[in-house]
């Protein structure tokens, strides 16, 4: 099945702020990633709306017919949505991460449609709210 392994997913956090040269400016968009199971990003988006940010990563993706992402991670500054696990479910991704808490709504879906859902990614800890059998803890 498709496990990842923790030291991975405490890793996304960094690795996303690194690619955001806006917020480095402003210090006031959002953004989102899709990672591989080994934390390498592969394209971020940002915006000043989180929703916005994943619309035009997973746009990104649908232009070039790569959907669905059932290889990848989808890794979101700010909280965790029923709509952001929407588009993640559209989009084939296994996995969601936030640096935040997800809504309940967002918890509920997850668990319906299998998506692994997880959050508060500080530091070396995270809370895994669904689908645990995907992540490898150290």
């Amino acid at each position: 099945g498709w496990t990842v392994h923790s030291s991975s997913i405490v890793q996304l956090p960094d690795r996303l702020r690194a690619a955001q040269w806006a917020f480095a400016e402003t210090g006031g968009l959002h953004a989102s990633g899709l990672f591989t199971r080994s934390g390498q990003l592969t394209m971020s988006a940002e915006d000043v709306g989180r929703h916005n940010a994943v619309d035009k990563l997973l746009g990104r993706q649908l232009q070039e017919r790569r959907l669905p992402l059932s290889e990848l991670m989808l890794f979101v500054s700010g909280r965790s949505s029923f709509e952001i696990v929407q588009k993640a479910f559209l989009g084939g991704v296994p996995l969601v991460a936030a640096v935040s808490a997800p809504s309940s709504l967002a918890i509920e879906l997850a668990e319906r449609c299998g998506i692994t859902l997880i959050g508060f990614v500080r530091g070396d800890r995270f809370n895994i709210y669904t689908h645990p059998e995907r992540v490898q803890i150290a």
